[in-house]
């Protein structure tokens, strides 16, 4: 099984949950050369939502964001996992982890197609660099 493990930085940002208001700062990063590793986005109340940016270089969605009128949160830290889609597959990861007595509070995956996946892992800050260390990054 082959697996690629990272360390990546997220940032938070809220908007206005409206029709099209997710695609316009998409669309105005990607036009702006921001790669996204991963994106999210939940209702945080009756009219707001919650974005999870997961840039591939922090540098510049943090040049683009105050022109998007986006308040971003300081970085956070996650791993990103990526790699063929098998049976078990995260197994192995969250076994180091565990042996490792690190606590993973969060995360999520998705297959990706064509026999990949990508997965996110969250740890608490304290436990970020033991992770990242049984993990070999």
């Amino acid at each position: 099984m082959a697996v690629q493990i990272s360390r990546v930085d997220y940032y938070y940002a809220s908007t206005e949950d409206r029709p099209g208001a997710t695609y316009q700062i998409l669309h105005a990063l990607a036009e702006a050369g921001v790669n996204m590793l991963a994106f999210s986005a939940m209702p945080v109340g009756p009219s707001r939502a919650q974005l999870t940016l997961f840039p591939a270089e922090s540098d510049g969605l943090l040049r683009v964001a105050p022109r998007l009128g986006l308040s971003l949160s300081q970085p956070q830290r996650a791993i990103l996992v990526e790699g063929e889609d098998e049976l078990g597959a995260l197994g192995e990861v969250h076994r180091k982890l565990y042996d490792a007595k690190v606590n993973v509070f969060a995360s999520s995956g998705v297959t990706a197609g064509q026999g990949r996946f990508g997965y996110l892992l969250y740890v608490r800050p304290e436990d970020y660099e033991r992770a990242a260390s049984v993990l070999g990054i």
